[in-house]
């Protein structure tokens, strides 16, 4: 049986959430096993457990602030595009990435896939 939207809504705003502000283990936890991680689109897709917690340990410790703009879900599958605004003293790296998600019935990630390039980082002054 497949997830309800409002299970991977939830899910997602989850995930915003947890790269944001929580720790490796709080994203980890959305993932089922075996899932897959391909960000940015193009680079080598992350399929092990461990390649997986060493791409989100490399950001949890930065203060950064997460939005989802906006959520498109059809059947298993989510397309979304957030925000994620990283404090950097004087000044603030703003990001905008579309992500693409499967889900297993549990509404946990099977695949993430993210486009952005290094062209959608903004600089600008702290807030």
């Amino acid at each position: 049986m497949a997830p309800t939207r409002d299970a991977i809504r939830n899910t997602v705003e989850n995930y915003v959430r947890a790269v944001a502000k929580g720790t490796t283990d709080d994203v980890l936890a959305l993932y089922a096993p075996g899932a897959t991680v391909e960000d940015p689109v193009g680079t080598p897709t992350r399929t092990t457990e461990a390649e997986i917690r060493e791409f989100y340990s490399m950001i949890e410790p930065l203060d950064q602030v997460g939005e989802v703009l906006t959520l498109k879900i059809a059947e298993n599958n989510a397309a979304f595009l957030f925000r994620l605004v990283t404090h950097l003293g004087e000044q603030d790296m703003v990001m905008e990435v579309v992500d693409v998600m499967t889900f297993d019935d549990d509404a946990t990630i099977t695949s993430m896939r993210a486009y952005w390039s290094q062209d959608d980082m903004q600089t600008v002054p702290a807030t």
